[in-house]
């Protein structure tokens, strides 16, 4: 068999986070809730069972939580940087799916949240 795509991914991180429009979110925050999911060539790791050889989910963590750290009115900016910080570190990703969603956004209506969908793909690694 031949491996045609391979993924890490973070499912569901919960952060509380300052991005918005409004004052308020700004000053108070809001719960946002990030799924990533980062193709990226899997094969060598499955042989050699060393982290060297795969995109670390704990790194891959680590740069959202700092971007999430940092307030921005749009979670589109948020995203974008999210985005761009993935591909500098790891240059071999070949796609990357990102949903940022903000919990209870202050709109009035009745909803599990609003946010953003983003789907790439890496045209330098084909």
């Amino acid at each position: 068999m031949r491996i045609t795509t391979s993924y890490i991914s973070l499912r569901n991180v919960r952060f509380h986070a300052f991005h918005g429009v409004m004052p308020q979110e700004r000053k108070v925050g809001t719960d946002f809730l990030v799924n990533l999911r980062v193709g990226y060539p899997l094969e060598k790791s499955m042989q050699s069972d060393e982290v060297g050889d795969t995109l670390n989910y704990a790194d891959l963590y680590a740069i959202v939580k700092a971007e999430m750290a940092v307030p921005s009115k749009l979670v589109e900016h948020v995203a974008g940087r999210i985005i761009s910080a993935i591909e500098k570190q790891w240059p071999k990703v070949t796609s990357i799916d990102l949903e940022l969603t903000k919990q209870n956004p202050p709109m009035g209506a009745d909803c599990d949240g609003v946010g953003v969908e983003i789907h790439l793909i890496n045209n330098k690694t084909e």
